[in-house]
């Protein structure tokens, strides 16, 4: 998945995040991304699913990997994957609406936690403003809540958007 940053004039931080349109999350804020075809990278396979999702030209050597996050789901075992994380700052294009995605800029100080998927809450904003994530998020029976993680910031912490 890949996060691109801008600043407004007005100095906000602002993300680009897409509706899930179909499939696994439907419904759900994401970040543009999808899966690795034979033979790519993973930063080969975020350029391309960028420019597929949301209409943007990214240049490899604009991408910074942030880390790694593995997602088990052992009541649905189809679900479960490994994610790589990126940031980007410089893109060409405007973006536009897929069959997958609706993308939509987001001002950083005001995700709505509540419509992504949970493990969002944990790691997003402190990658998002540079800090590196290496992370197992596992899901429970639910599909939809985060039941167990490695991140450090799991147990007992309070977080944006969740109860």
């Amino acid at each position: 998945m890949c996060y691109l940053l801008r600043t407004t004039d007005e100095g906000r931080q602002q993300v680009l995040l897409g509706r899930k349109k179909t499939g696994l999350g439907q419904g759900r804020l994401v970040g543009p991304g999808g899966k690795l075809e034979p033979g790519e990278s993973p930063s080969e396979a975020i350029v391309r699913e960028v420019a597929e999702e949301v209409g943007l030209t990214v240049d490899v050597a604009d991408l910074e990997l942030m880390g790694e996050l593995t997602y088990p789901f052992p009541h649905t075992p189809a679900w479960s994957q490994k994610s790589w994380v990126f940031r980007a700052h410089r893109w060409e294009g405007d973006p536009v609406e897929s069959d997958e995605l609706e993308p939509r800029w987001v001002n950083v100080a005001e995700i709505p936690f509540d419509r992504m998927w949970d493990d969002a809450r944990y790691w997003l904003p402190a990658t998002l403003a540079g800090d590196p994530i290496h992370a197992t998020f596992q899901f429970g029976p639910d599909g939809r809540t985060v039941e167990s993680s490695t991140h450090p910031g799991f147990a007992g912490a309070e977080l944006p958007g969740r109860p």
